[in-house]
């Protein structure tokens, strides 16, 4: 009976631990929900690497820009504006440009923005000039000087007219604390820490796993809404996507950061945003004019006449990417008005250029011939990246009914890279860098023998009126003769044929509905959390 009795007590016991759990749960889950908000999680397929502003692979170039600043900012339609420099003036004859630095800023860990770490930067980065000899600027800077606290000039060996923009890319010009720096000053060997300027600290980090980034709360702008940035690292597509759907993962972008199925699945969710940026390069086909069948601008033409581009394209990347008529994207500085008109998909048209440049099709043959030489050339590809992949197979079987033979040679990128620097290929793969190095990093690239394409032009009848024109734009002090040289320089490198534009590359991203404010940068490398929110 005493048993009995002390049952009910029990239940009522049991029923008030039930009810005050609840409750605690509630506080628990109200509190997990307030810190959710401050943090926003991004999936990413590496490391992050070494923090380091003056070195490359393998440090990101977004989570660089969060921590380190440029003097100059790039963005949307070219528009370079003051960041950590308030303004600037260049001299007449091009050589000088002197930058009025902005007032009270300081590094993350206290220690003040002035003309000596300025120059301290630039003569770490100048120590060694080989590594960053591909930008530009750092080949021609004669001379860097600190005037007082807040101006410093850079004098230059010649005239550069994309001074500014080589300023604003990612690296390696970006400025760290004197408490970053090694003792002997020497950067390319390593860092003592990670002090920039930006809105974001590096907090947390273990290599391969993750990687958690504090809002600067010194921050001399616009300070982010966000607390906390962690960075997932997540190497396998699959397994990124499965990550976000679970609800993990607030942000997933980049390129090929999704695939162009599992973008369109997820856009397809209303439980889900998406966007896609602007174009940020061409995917374009590279044919070698030191080939004795490419050497042919016929050819050449032919076979663009010979394949469905805006099928190629909708096909492939799913309508990720988008048909490319010209050989940069029209929304960097002074490509909007190239006097080139595309060529558009004409198999009659492929089939008498060949006919005309002696490749006849032999009765009982499939393949064409000249001289008893059948029409066979091989296009390299990155074997890692399936676009590239099924574009290939596609021209391949395109070209097929053209009566040509495409042998195929998918090898890896670093391999692919050696071999396009080396002139070692017939056709080939390649996208140019973006905004903010384009048009002069790739008209730079055309000029400059080693990196494939001064090599693959060869054949071109004005080649040597090309370079001179890649001379005088990079030297130009007038905004009239620049928009003119550009116009004829990006116009003949298309119309003879050994460029072909195939599709603009954009940028994708998927993100949960409680993320606002999201918007791609203007520049490529930039990362995109400025503004971010969520609800």
């Amino acid at each position: 009976m005493q048993k009995l009795r002390f049952q009910p007590f029990l239940i009522l016991i049991i029923g008030v631990l039930l009810v005050l759990t609840g409750c605690n749960n509630k506080e628990e889950t109200k509190e997990e929900k307030a810190k959710s908000k401050e943090t926003l999680t991004l999936a990413w397929p590496r490391d992050i690497g070494k923090m380091n502003p003056h070195v490359y692979n393998p440090s990101q170039l977004f989570a660089q820009s969060m921590i380190f600043e440029p003097l100059v900012s790039y963005d949307k339609g070219g528009k370079l504006t003051p960041h950590l420099a308030e303004s600037w003036q260049v001299s007449e004859d091009g050589k000088q440009y002197t930058f009025n630095l902005r007032k009270n800023v300081k590094f993350s860990d206290g220690s003040d923005f002035n003309a000596k770490v300025v120059k301290k930067n630039f003569d770490a980065i100048l120590k060694n000039k080989e590594t960053h000899g591909w930008l530009g600027l750092i080949s021609r800077i004669a001379n860097t000087e600190a005037i007082g606290d807040h101006q410093f000039k850079l004098t230059l060996t010649e005239a550069y007219y994309p001074t500014l923009q080589d300023l604003a890319v990612v690296r390696p010009v970006r400025f760290l604390a004197e408490s970053g720096f090694p003792k002997d000053g020497d950067t390319s060997k390593g860092v003592e820490k990670s002090v920039g300027t930006g809105p974001w600290i590096l907090d947390d980090y273990k290599a391969d796993e993750y990687a958690t980034f504090k809002r600067n709360d010194n921050y001399w702008g616009e300070k982010p809404t966000v607390k906390e940035i962690k960075v997932k690292v997540i190497p396998d597509a699959e397994t990124r996507v499965l990550a976000f759907e679970k609800g993990d993962i607030d942000l997933i972008y980049g390129e090929g950061a999704l695939s162009a199925d599992s973008f369109n699945q997820l856009k397809s969710n209303d439980q889900y945003q998406s966007s896609l940026s602007e174009p940020v390069a061409t995917r374009q086909l590279v044919m070698n004019t030191t080939n004795d069948i490419l050497k042919d601008e016929a050819v050449r033409h032919a076979l663009q006449y010979g394949f469905n581009k805006d099928v190629l394209v909708k096909e492939v990347t799913s309508g990720i990417e988008e048909k490319a008529d010209y050989i940069l994207p029209t929304n960097l500085p002074y490509t909007s008005d190239l006097k080139v008109t595309p060529i558009n998909y004409d198999t009659k048209k492929a089939e008498q250029l060949l006919d005309k440049a002696g490749w006849k099709l032999p009765e009982g043959k499939t393949i064409r011939e000249k001289d008893g030489k059948p029409l066979t050339v091989s296009i390299m590809y990155n074997s890692a990246e399936a676009i590239q992949k099924k574009m290939a197979e596609t021209l391949q079987s395109e070209w097929a009914g053209l009566g040509v033979d495409l042998k195929l040679e998918g090898v890896e990128l670093t391999t692919q890279v050696e071999r396009f620097k080396a002139n070692q290929f017939d056709l080939n793969f390649f996208s140019n860098y973006g905004a903010p190095y384009d048009p002069h990093a790739f008209a730079n690239v055309i000029a400059t023998k080693g990196f494939g394409f001064s090599e693959a032009i060869s054949a071109y009848p004005n080649k040597d009126e090309l370079i001179k024109d890649v001379e005088t734009v990079l030297q130009s002090t007038d905004e009239n003769e620049r928009k003119e040289t550009y116009n004829h320089l990006l116009s003949s490198l298309q119309e003879q044929g050994a460029i072909v534009p195939i599709s603009y590359l954009k940028q994708s991203a998927v993100y949960q509905k409680d993320v606002t404010n999201f918007n791609f940068s203007a520049n490529r490398d930039e990362h995109p959390f400025e503004g971010i929110q969520k609800k």
